[in-house]
């Protein structure tokens, strides 16, 4: 069955993982929760994590293991945990590469006006989820969905990811959500990163996690049809937005309530 008919039936959608590839074992360790969860809710959870995060704010930042390295160690967790696989693209030519390994090509928020990453991302035949930029509302982003439609993606997702309010901060308007459903019958939540503080603790992006159930069962009241949320068992360790990533042992709770 086409992966994009597959997502097409999933009542809600659920990603989660770390935000960038870290280890094998973390790898491991996220994908053994997700399939007991899997077995005990009855829900499919689609990992994600990033083999390269382009866009840290500082250039001595952990970037992750890189493009060949990255899809060997998520092609694994496919393989090993019958897990769908998300990761982002930042430049055209990593589309294709990464179409086969992966079921869902994320397009971050930064580039999501990026027309030759839309197109290259699109023909790959993969679901293509365009994560909505700090500066754009969520009317705004018909016109990403069209080039990604145009150049034949058969399936678009659009996720909510907050707006720039001032400097170092983000704002949700929670009204994008329904807004964006006009657009495109799946719209998810990124819960974790739109409790960001972009660049805002000394050289690097803080947050506070403490806001992710709320805005979670706040993206709820407002329709979403899904929830994004990067997930650490140690979060305050981690190589990469430590600050808003939640807990591990706290995402199956979370997951009851939204379910």
């Amino acid at each position: 069955m086409e992966d994009f008919l597959y997502f097409c039936n999933m009542e809600k959608v659920f990603i989660a993982g770390p935000c960038v590839i870290e280890s094998a074992e973390l790898l491991d360790t996220v994908a053994q929760e997700f399939v007991r969860i899997r077995q005990t809710l009855g829900v499919e959870i689609i990992f994600k994590a990033s083999f390269d995060k382009a866009n840290r704010t500082s250039i001595r930042s952990y970037r992750g293991p890189g493009l060949e390295k990255g899809l060997e160690m998520l092609s694994e967790v496919k393989s090993k945990y019958n897990l769908p696989i998300l990761t982002d693209i930042h430049e055209s030519w990593q589309a294709e590469p990464v179409g086969q390994v992966c079921d869902v090509l994320q397009i971050p928020a930064f580039l999501c006006r990026q027309t030759d990453l839309l197109v290259a991302a699109a023909k790959t035949g993969k679901v293509v989820n365009i994560k909505k930029a700090q500066f754009l509302s969520g009317q705004d982003m018909r016109y990403p969905v069209e080039k990604a439609k145009d150049a034949g993606a058969k399936e678009v997702w659009l996720t909510e990811r907050g707006n720039c309010f001032g400097y170092n901060n983000l704002v949700v308007d929670f009204r994008n959500i329904p807004d964006m459903l006009e657009i495109v019958p799946t719209v998810i939540m990124d819960c974790t990163h739109a409790v960001q503080r972009p660049g805002g603790s000394n050289g690097k992006t803080g947050g506070d996690r403490r806001f992710v159930p709320s805005m979670a069962l706040a993206a709820k009241a407002f329709g979403a049809t899904g929830y994004f949320f990067e997930v650490h068992p140690d979060p305050d360790k981690g190589l990469s937005d430590a600050a808003n990533m939640l807990e591990l042992s706290k995402l199956e709770s979370l997951i009851r309530q939204l379910l």
